[in-house]
């Protein structure tokens, strides 16, 4: 048997959003992931890889170089693949491209949070950031809210525009606060260090989404926005002690660490939307993510046959 490699465009043919994140929560239902990262370093680029291991589901190791020079040579900047190996004899069961999954991964895993949390009868939803991720949360929280409007904010305005135009029915808001204060769900994808998003800003039934920050100094949202609300992460492991979202507060005492409620290991601990009450989740990935979207795209692909 030849072994599968899925490209982007077969494997983003074969998903839906809203199956997807039924197959994360089922992904949650088996014993907790092994995972760890390695990082090598030739300045300025990097190689990562992240893996791990989940027993009754497999392997997975998602290599990427970062190499920043390659756009000036016409080339993309961040490259990869996923290798995912066989749970039962670790062979290796198929090779994924490595835009494919991080799209997937990446919204899917936010999707999820804000379908656990958020008014499901939602009917604004604002954006913040429009990189390459911005379009793939537009399509993602369109089908998981399909009776909601979408608007995009970003610092600036014509990439935000640029985005929107190729998403029909997307908007453009002018002003942050605003847009904010008028949005059931808003989800930011920014690679700020400050935060964008002030708790004064917030209400009472509003879901706050957060995915940008990814390193320690990085933070989307400011204290009294985590202070006004429930807060729920994907997973403790890979957010608590490193990324600034929660660290930074966490080691300056602005909160504790029992104010974050649950992961998704304990996803019967979502509770059920409450008007009275501000949700926020964080995203913070992490290789067991990587590892449950590669099995999902390849058992999608053996059904398709």
């Amino acid at each position: 048997m030849t072994l599968p490699y899925i490209s982007f465009d077969e494997g983003d043919a074969l998903l839906d959003w809203v199956e997807f994140t039924e197959a994360l929560a089922a992904g949650h239902s088996l014993s907790k992931a092994k995972i760890d990262d390695t990082f090598l370093y030739r300045d300025p680029d990097t190689l990562l890889s992240r893996a791990a291991w989940i027993d009754g589901m497999g392997m997975a190791v998602k290599t990427a170089t970062v190499f920043p020079g390659n756009p000036d040579r016409g080339a993309p900047m961040i490259n990869g693949a996923v290798n995912l190996y066989d749970d039962r004899d670790g062979t290796l069961a198929a090779l994924l491209d490595f835009h494919l999954v991080t799209k997937w991964k990446t919204a899917g895993d936010s999707l999820l949070g804000a379908l656990r949390l958020a008014n499901p009868d939602s009917r604004h939803i604002l954006i913040v950031g429009a990189g390459t991720v911005g379009g793939s949360l537009i399509d993602a929280f369109k089908a998981g809210f399909p009776k909601a409007e979408i608007s995009l904010w970003n610092r600036t305005r014509d990439k935000a525009s640029a985005l929107a135009q190729t998403r029909p029915g997307t908007s453009v808001a002018d002003e942050l606060e605003p847009a904010v204060r008028g949005a059931d769900i808003i989800v930011t994808a920014t690679m700020s260090s400050q935060p964008v998003i002030l708790g004064d800003w917030l209400s009472a039934g509003q879901h706050l989404n957060l995915i940008g920050a990814y390193r320690p100094d990085m933070r989307e949202a400011d204290d009294a926005a985590l202070l006004k609300s429930l807060v729920f992460v994907d997973s403790f492991d890979t957010t608590l002690d490193h990324i600034g979202e929660l660290k930074i507060p966490l080691k300056e005492g602005a909160i504790t660490r029992e104010h974050v409620l649950a992961d998704y290991y304990s996803l019967d601990r979502f509770p059920a939307y409450d008007p009275d009450q501000i949700t926020l989740f964080k995203n913070g990935g992490g290789a067991h993510l990587d590892l449950m979207t590669s099995h999902h795209i390849l058992q999608k692909w053996k059904e398709r046959g």
